[in-house]
């Protein structure tokens, strides 16, 4: 059996799913070429890293498909000097890749297994600008405080509003909103103290955070 050709898997990976999916950002490009996703899968998920899929993380959580991750990077347009809110650790993959973009990253994970895990991996490539937490904030973070980019990583069966009253002036919020079989991608840019603009990005599919609101159900 050949063995597992990982640079030529990766740059099929940005080369025939992302790319195609209209991620042109040369700083987004070059991030998930010098980014190792392979080393954040499961272990024995290894030679799917690349795929066009959602891996499992096990605890009912998964890794979004590559090409999700990229548009949502390229959406939120992470600067240097960002502070930038992860609602999800999973991996530590996209929290490695908006370290890597932005200034300061503080990431919530609600299982404590992941967190962990993703905290050595992180460790293991020298990413030390992310703050890693245990906690639940499917319904917002430290309301007191203001956030550049805020990214959450798992899917919102009804949107909060509580992440886009968390963003500064000029901030960006990425969300997956809806329920299967269709959910809508957005991204949100606060304009003002009072003032959102919100827009549609493509549709998808995606496990809802732990914890996250759902519309109410009536029942005849």
């Amino acid at each position: 059996m050949p063995s597992f050709d990982v640079e030529q898997a990766r740059f099929n990976m940005i080369e025939q799913q992302i790319r195609p999916w209209d991620v042109l950002d040369p700083r987004v490009l070059e991030l998930l070429a010098d980014t190792p996703r392979e080393d954040f899968v499961p272990a024995e998920y290894r030679e799917l890293a690349f795929a066009d899929l959602a891996i499992p993380l096990g605890h009912g959580q998964v890794m979004m498909a590559p090409k999700v991750e990229a548009r949502m990077l390229q959406a939120l347009d992470v600067q240097p000097s960002d502070f930038v809110l992860e609602v999800g650790t999973g991996s530590g993959y996209v929290t490695a890749c908006l370290a890597r973009l932005g200034g300061r990253v503080l990431s919530v994970e609600i299982v404590p297994e992941l967190k962990y895990a993703a905290q050595e991996k992180l460790a293991a490539h020298g990413i030390a600008n992310a703050t890693l937490r245990v906690g639940d904030a499917a319904r917002g973070w430290e309301p007191e405080r203001r956030y550049d980019v805020i990214a959450v990583t798992g899917s919102l069966p009804v949107y909060v509003d509580a992440f886009q009253k968390s963003l500064a002036i000029g901030g960006r919020l990425f969300a997956v909103v809806g329920e299967p079989p269709v959910m809508e991608a957005l991204l949100v840019r606060r304009t003002a103290p009072d003032g959102w603009v919100r827009e549609a990005l493509f549709e998808t599919d995606l496990p809802p955070l732990v914890n996250a609101p759902r519309p109410p159900r009536f029942e005849f």
